[in-house]
């Protein structure tokens, strides 16, 4: 994953931005200035009539555009991009995506994952309209990248000569080594055609579904921290990774993140979370940041 570096160009006559957001283990960003398909892959599940079962039910359309209040304004370079079918058609291909245990743990993974994403793709500021946190999913591709996110090492997803592999989607898939994986199992050339994450918004959605709910050991996956079946090892005791929201930041970007006091980001995480679970009814649950926690790989 990667965070990207902001690019702003204003003209004031047309309101028009020139910026983007991404995900873990790269630089943050605040806005703070003026505003005015295709499918890929295979799957067990009918993507042309989205359920309205499982999280559907949870995130209806109308709470979705609550949600994300400012995701289509023109300011947003994702404007129009991440609209509700795509997600729904994406959570099909995942079925236990906000399908585990009572309501309530029900609709605090879909908060929870709705609030990733947000901070990810984020084009809030502190004084910005509807708030910080009303601007979720307003990019979908890293902006000035500072590298191709080319892991020359790793022979098991080689990259492809003049494909980049920044962040794109709502969690900003980075890497090879995650493009790759992510291609092959929901369908499509993750290193030959990365640039699918950034136009398809279904696939974008998938990545980062398949994100969400696969483990990538030693890291759970953040399904499982959020439906209560994280079970620690002995080293997660040691690093104190404990079940919450926290600990899902920490699957995310803790090499970045977590082990520090009061972070920005992780601030803005929660900041999300707090705004989504109230709009679904839900408690925040415990352990909401991941100060106290050693990242993984850490010494």
């Amino acid at each position: 994953m990667a965070r990207p570096s902001l690019l702003v160009a204003l003209v004031l006559a047309a309101s028009l931005f020139v910026s983007n957001a991404g995900v873990a283990e790269a630089s943050w960003w605040r806005w703070d200035c003026f505003f005015p398909s295709r499918r890929h892959g295979g799957g067990d599940h009918d993507h042309h009539h989205p359920s309205r079962r499982g999280v559907a039910s949870i995130v209806t359309e109308d709470v979705y555009h609550s949600l994300f209040l400012h995701k289509d304004d023109a300011a947003c370079p994702a404007q129009n991009f991440y609209n509700y079918t795509a997600f729904l058609r994406a959570a099909a291909r995942f079925p236990g995506f906000a399908a585990a245990g009572d309501l309530a743990t029900r609709k605090r993974e879909a908060a929870a994952f709705l609030a990733q994403i947000s901070h990810e793709t984020t084009g809030g500021w502190a004084t910005a309209p509807d708030g910080p946190y009303a601007w979720g999913l307003c990019f979908k591709e890293e902006v000035s990248p500072p590298s191709d996110y080319c892991d020359a090492n790793n022979t098991q997803w080689p990259c492809v000569p003049g494909k980049s592999y920044h962040g794109r989607g709502p969690i900003q898939l980075s890497w090879n080594y995650n493009y790759g994986p992510a291609g092959k199992a929901l369908g499509f050339d993750g290193l030959g055609e990365p640039e699918l994450v950034a136009s398809d918004p279904y696939v974008a959605f998938e990545t980062a579904l398949w994100f969400w709910m696969t483990p990538q050991p030693p890291k759970p996956s953040c399904h499982d921290v959020m439906v209560g079946r994280y079970m620690p090892s002995d080293a997660d005791k040691a690093a104190n990774r404990v079940a919450g929201f926290g600990l899902t930041t920490n699957i995310i970007n803790g090499g970045l993140e977590c082990g520090i006091a009061d972070q920005p980001q992780v601030n803005d995480r929660v900041g999300y979370f707090r705004r989504y679970c109230d709009l679904l009814g839900v408690d925040v649950g415990d352990n909401l940041d991941c100060a106290n926690q050693k990242p993984y790989g850490s010494s």
